[in-house]
């Protein structure tokens, strides 16, 4: 599974940072791990959720997992949606989201007894990405998207001069995320100005690599999901700048930090289970999430938090007890 594949790479990655660090004198186990810190950690955690941030909290789990080799963590990836569907049945201990939870998904928590915390643990650039050979789409408005996107382009907008004359009569294909996906919700929250409303016509994937291999495979296919996603496959797709408002912006870290990337910049969280907080596993496996988020992000290629981000995060933390 891919997923797991991209966070072992990005824990080796990590570690190897901390080993180096370790030769110039510096700490050479993450804080936060447990490590040398009295009983060995033993235990299991659950996580599942968004396929944006899984990769994330996978190079995370790796690598705790190499300081407690006692403890075992799975992370899933059935969209933000299913996983607070889990998460909310007590069938999972961490959900990982790519949007805020929803009121719905509240209730539904509140209903089963599930109190939570959110915990913000990176950024991203949600990236509009076509096929390499593709040379008219550089740049797309944001009105342009709508025109792509919106409900009513459902079996009308089929081609590419129809969203904008400059382009060729060339057919449109379409790849995104599927429905229980938050990149699904913010995306069209943002775009077309109403969560969950998008043509239907497209080919739909709560898998990210799908949507990569079928833009990668067609010269006029279009298709959206997290930076990271793209910068696994910079290779295969050329990223489209989007212009909201301010003029033509390429998504990059720093675009998504300094706000220009509008409107497609957005924060990452995880939803931690009070009930599970007291496994001393659990705490620690959080502790260490934060404490090394912004090595962990850089390992994984994510956009780490700012500073009055990680302050927020660690606020989160401490409100658990």
């Amino acid at each position: 599974m891919k997923i797991q594949r991209f966070g072992q790479v990005a824990a080796a990655a990590l570690a190897g940072s901390l080993a180096l660090a370790a030769c110039g004198g510096q700490q050479s186990t993450p804080s936060g791990s447990g490590s040398g810190s009295g009983a060995a950690l033993t235990g299991s955690i659950v996580s599942d959720g968004s396929s944006t941030v899984g990769p994330l909290t996978s190079a995370a789990a790796e690598l705790f997992m190499t300081e407690n080799s006692g403890v075992k963590i799975s992370v899933g990836t059935s969209g933000t949606g299913g996983g607070f569907k889990k998460f909310c049945a007590g069938q999972s201990g961490m959900s990982n989201a790519s949007r805020p939870i929803k009121d719905e998904e509240k209730e539904l928590c509140a209903k089963n007894g599930v109190e939570f915390q959110e915990i913000i643990v990176a950024n991203d650039a949600l990236t509009v990405v076509v096929n390499k050979e593709n040379t008219f789409l550089t740049c797309l408005t944001v009105d342009e998207l709508k025109k792509l996107w919106e409900p009513g382009a459902t079996g009308k907008v089929t081609t590419w001069d129809q969203v904008n004359a400059k382009f060729p009569a060339e057919p449109i294909k379409l790849y995104g995320p599927g429905t229980d996906s938050g990149t699904f919700d913010y995306f069209t929250k943002e775009i077309n100005g109403e969560e969950g409303a998008s043509r239907t016509d497209y080919s739909p994937s709560e898998d990210d690599n799908v949507i990569v291999q079928g833009v990668s495979g067609d010269k006029n296919a279009l298709g959206y999901f997290g930076f990271t996603y793209f910068e696994e496959n910079v290779d295969k797709l050329k990223a489209v700048a989007v212009d909201g408002g301010g003029g033509c912006v390429v998504p990059s870290s720093d675009a998504a930090r300094d706000g220009s990337y509008k409107p497609l910049a957005r924060p990452l969280f995880v939803y931690v289970a009070k009930k599970e907080w007291a496994k001393p596993e659990f705490k620690a496996f959080v502790n260490f999430y934060i404490d090394n988020q912004a090595k962990i992000a850089e390992a994984a290629r994510y956009i780490p938090l700012s500073g009055e981000q990680e302050k927020t995060a660690k606020s989160e933390i401490a409100s658990l007890g």
